[in-house]
């Protein structure tokens, strides 16, 4: 029976079932949408690293003592080190996206999962329940047949209840006859 399940369980596996029919609908938009916005964001980035290349190649000229060169030059190399941090950053907040849809969708699987096995042990104990159902019809009908079977044997043994009546009604009369005197007949 359906409410020997818990119903919270059934609630929160019935928000799931329709959160994910909602989200077929919007996945590939909402995935382009993001993919959009990722690049925009990139793109936005190497701009900025460029323009930041761009100054510095404009200063080096105008560096003429040894101090205000060492000073580009470690400008140059953080601005390289800025630009491969940014791509690692990038990468690794894809993973930690993934990681976090992973353990949102691990917590949904692990309800739909908990319902399932809900359904099962449910449609076991139905299923064990109609098995036992199943040997009492087959006992009963069993004890039926060894009942209509003794039934038929034994009109054979002992006459049937009219057969009685009239063997009876018989004996009667030819007890009457015995008593009734030879004269009057």
């Amino acid at each position: 029976c359906p409410t020997s399940r818990p119903p919270a369980l059934q609630a929160a596996f019935a928000h799931l079932a329709l959160a994910f029919r909602c989200d077929v609908f919007t996945l590939q938009q909402r995935v382009q949408v993001e993919k959009r916005a990722r690049d925009a964001a990139e793109e936005n980035i190497q701009e900025e690293l460029g323009q930041c290349r761009a100054a510095l190649e404009r200063l080096g000229p105008s560096c003429s003592d040894a101090g205000c060169k060492e000073t580009l030059e470690q400008l140059q190399h953080s601005l390289a080190v800025l630009a491969a941090a940014i791509e690692r950053s990038t990468s690794a907040a894809e993973k930690l996206g993934a990681v976090h849809q992973e353990a949102r969708m691990s917590r949904a699987a692990e309800v739909m999962v908990q319902h399932v096995e809900n359904l099962k042990r449910h449609h076991m104990r139905e299923h064990a329940e109609l098995e036992e159902m199943k040997r009492l019809i087959q006992q009963n009908s069993r004890n039926r047949q060894l009942a209509e079977t003794q039934d038929d044997a034994e009109p054979r043994l002992r006459p049937h209840p009219l057969m009685r009546t009239f063997q009876q009604g018989s004996a009667r009369r030819r007890v009457s006859i015995a008593v009734i005197p030879k004269q009057l007949l």
